[in-house]
């Protein structure tokens, strides 16, 4: 009993699931319909009110994280390699993850089991902030994707829209966040397990 006296926390308290990077666990923060934007709060695991959506960008997807990643130099050095630079950081939050389901989810603060398909190379400030693009595992549709190539070209349209404005303000001189790739399967596999290595080195080995 002593184990399930206090909910785990989202972060460091719940598996990536013992057949990453294939499946993963998902924390999905905020979901289609959500008007605001939630956030777990790091230092509790509850979900708060990182800031309401100003303006009409709506994440076309599941959006979260997953659990006992960590994005710092391993993962950055994904981003520098590919840019040809030595400049770029982790951001020291665990990996996004968007989650693409045909299944109408009402509300976020939920685990989800999925299998990674690719992702968006992308910078927010000159830090790496992948975002992983995954579905749902069992999905009637689109379980049958096994690499970002094989999703709508629509759909890929509408996520990369969203993470390239999501964050701009139209005072903005310039965009907070730069896309610089889609890259597949593989190398989604590679970001998760430097990031993997990243929270070892950052939590379990500390």
């Amino acid at each position: 009993m002593k184990n399930h006296r206090f909910k785990a926390h989202p972060w460091h308290g719940i598996s990536i699931g013992e057949n990453a990077p294939e499946v993963v666990t998902c924390f999905i923060e905020i979901v289609p319909t959500d008007t605001v934007k939630y956030e777990v709060d790091k230092e509790t695991g509850y979900l708060s009110i990182d800031r309401p959506q100003k303006y009409s960008n709506i994440i076309p997807a599941l959006y979260g994280f997953i659990p006992q990643t960590y994005s710092a130099d391993r993962v950055a050095d994904i981003t520098n390699n590919a840019l040809n630079r030595n400049d770029i950081e982790g951001d020291n939050d665990p990996v996004d993850i968007c989650v693409l389901t045909e299944k109408d989810i009402t509300h976020g603060d939920i685990i989800v089991k999925a299998r990674p398909i690719g992702g968006f190379r992308l910078l927010d400030h000159n830090k790496a902030d992948d975002k992983l693009i995954a579905v749902l595992e069992d999905d009637a549709i689109y379980s049958s994707f096994k690499d970002i190539k094989d999703v709508p070209a629509e759909v890929i349209n509408r996520l990369k829209h969203y993470f390239t404005t999501y964050k701009d303000l139209p005072e903005d001189k310039s965009p907070r966040c730069i896309l610089t790739a889609t890259y597949g399967v593989e190398t989604a596999y590679e970001v998760i397990r430097r990031s993997v290595e990243d929270y070892d080195n950052e939590y379990r080995n500390k």
